[in-house]
């Protein structure tokens, strides 16, 4: 197949994306909008023989202080087909194209998982004192496909970047923990379940936790409760107009793209979370919980009534998006696996985020001035 590339509209984008079975939340058009400091392309591949679009992309671009260069970024993207034999075909034209707009380097993060480990494993890993990361753990599934992919990317000259933690933050996760949806059964889920779990949803439904789906009116309750995780768990959090902005522009496109819940006691919201979908497949994306009232389980009730949700809409995955592959329990990033593991689901690693420097002295730059942040 020859391939062409050139910039199209958001609305074939969209088009593209609406014709799929899932994408990434990060490549659809609107996403764009959400990150506004940014300024956007939308890319399509064409097949010369058809003239079917056949992929899509897109391109965040980040300026240089004081220089009309960019840093070009497609989040979790772009959306082609990794597997295609001639894939330089596919990426030296965007390169082109790239090099053109003024962009000095490239990053992407191919949507192509390399290893899946499924809660047995994470768990065995995790009791084992000798094992410090997940990457040391026997994987249960391996993607011979994806290692190819990797060679062919190193091949043309892209480097793998740093990875992206648990995915605070702009740069995206390369760890994440997912439940499998498709042909199973919601008893099946919730007996894939572990045993905390399951009680601590049974004792959140008898303490009379009631999960809600707010809206936008509601995000401030939301913020209220961010705010407080933030404080306790140390990280620097987004401000209440980036959740409504993002509220705005994502259900523009699509009045399902993001939901909002909260788990409420007696009157008072004690949780809450925001969920992202895209085709068949759901994010459970940002989450927060007050200090107090912490022993009624708010969180397991949330997420359990989101996970019926996306079976209900007939999602094939639940994903409960960014780890950290540390198994250390005195990593402050270990209570994520520990809490996502009790799903029963699986822990996955994507190919992670790839750079290519198209002005290396300026890319160079880069590399020290984000280290020094």
């Amino acid at each position: 197949m020859s391939l062409s590339l050139r910039t199209i509209s958001r609305e074939q984008h969209l088009a593209y994306i609406q014709s799929l079975p899932s994408a990434s939340h990060c490549q659809v058009p609107a996403w764009a909008d959400v990150k506004n400091e940014w300024r956007s392309e939308n890319l399509g591949w064409f097949d010369d023989g058809t003239g079917q679009l056949v992929g899509v992309g897109l391109v965040l671009y980040r300026q240089l202080p004081k220089v009309k260069r960019y840093l070009a970024y497609l989040p979790e993207g772009p959306v082609i087909n990794w597997y295609a034999p001639n894939l330089d075909e596919w990426l030296q034209p965007m390169l082109k194209h790239l090099k053109q707009q003024g962009a000095f380097t490239v990053k992407m993060g191919p949507p192509v998982i390399i290893r899946r480990w499924d809660a047995g494993a994470v768990k065995a890993g995790i009791a084992d004192p000798n094992v410090l990361r997940l990457r040391d753990v026997e994987a249960t599934y391996v993607e011979p496909r994806a290692f190819e992919v990797a060679d062919r990317l190193r091949r043309m000259g892209w480097q793998q970047g740093e990875d992206g933690g648990a995915g605070f933050g702009d740069v995206q996760p390369r760890y994440v923990y997912q439940v499998p949806l498709e042909n199973r059964s919601l008893d099946d889920i919730l007996k894939g379940f572990n045993q905390l779990w399951r009680r601590n949803i049974k004792k959140a439904e008898k303490a009379g936790v009631q999960v809600i789906q707010g809206g936008y009116d509601d995000l401030p309750v939301w913020q209220h409760l961010y705010e407080i995780t933030a404080t306790r768990d140390h990280f620097r959090p987004r401000p209440l107009s980036y959740f409504q902005r993002m509220w705005t522009t994502l259900n523009g496109e699509d009045p399902n793209r993001m939901r909002l819940y909260l788990a409420m006691h007696e009157g008072e919201a004690v949780a809450a979370a925001t969920m992202l979908t895209v085709g068949q497949h759901v994010w459970y994306s940002y989450g927060a919980s007050a200090n107090h009232k912490r022993e009624v389980r708010p969180s397991n009730a949330m997420q359990w009534r989101m996970l019926r949700d996306a079976y209900a809409m007939g999602a094939s995955v639940y994903d409960l998006r960014g780890i950290s592959d540390s198994l250390d329990d005195k990593d402050h990033l270990f209570g994520l696996i520990q809490f996502k593991v009790g799903t029963g689901g699986q822990a996955a690693e994507y190919l992670g985020e790839w750079d290519f420097p198209l002005n290396k002295l300026l890319h160079k730059a880069l590399d020290i001035y984000m280290s020094r942040r």
